[in-house]
């Protein structure tokens, strides 16, 4: 798996991309660029362990369900001018993959006019489309299950069953191959370091 592959390949296909050694710079980073607007969130440990909520709070308008724990804040999050959210896996070719249960995450991501910004760790980074779609489900999903106290398949064994549980996260799957047309900016901001899930 080589990060500098990943970026060469995510530029050509017309996303930003920016690195940074730590989550502190990346936070930093972040904070500096958003400033007196709308900001919409998705489920993320990895933005959780940024502490962007917190940051952004102090001179945006943040909507995240995470900490606010409505419907609203999820809709409201989706129509923001900004949307920040992390991927479950992107690939050397820089294709960028994300599964979600109730499908706000990735609606906020589409038809997104202004700026998205996908923060990852190094450890989401996979060598090919195949790798990372078996880090998505295999990886990220159950530990997200486990995080949320779901009670699937998954969750329990460490792997996708492909289940039909009431309360599976895996219910939709969006893949750039490239940033949408509709979008000014699309970026990814790479950590060197492993977050989230």
């Amino acid at each position: 798996m080589s990060i500098e592959t990943a970026i060469v390949n995510l530029k050509r296909n017309h996303f930003d991309v920016s690195r940074f050694e730590t989550a502190r710079e990346a936070a930093d980073y972040i904070d500096r660029k958003v400033d007196a607007r709308t900001v919409g969130m998705g489920g993320s440990v990895t933005i959780d362990e940024l502490g962007l909520y917190d940051k952004l709070k102090t001179h945006n308008t943040v909507y995240w369900h995470m900490k606010e724990e409505t419907e609203e804040a999820m809709l409201d999050g989706c129509n923001a001018d900004v949307y920040i959210t992390s991927a479950n896996a992107i690939s050397e070719a820089g294709e960028i993959i994300n599964i979600d249960g109730r499908g706000n995450r990735v609606a906020g991501t589409l038809m997104k006019k202004q700026k998205v910004y996908i923060i990852v760790g190094t450890n989401k980074i996979s060598a090919d489309f195949r790798e990372a779609m078996d880090r998505a489900r295999n990886v990220a999903a159950p530990l997200n299950c486990r995080r949320l106290e779901k009670k699937t398949p998954c969750a329990v064994a460490g792997k996708c069953f492909d289940c039909t549980s009431p309360e599976r996260i895996c219910n939709a799957l969006v893949v750039f191959w490239r940033k949408p047309t509709w979008c000014e900016s699309m970026e990814v901001v790479i950590v060197d370091k492993e977050l989230g899930y």
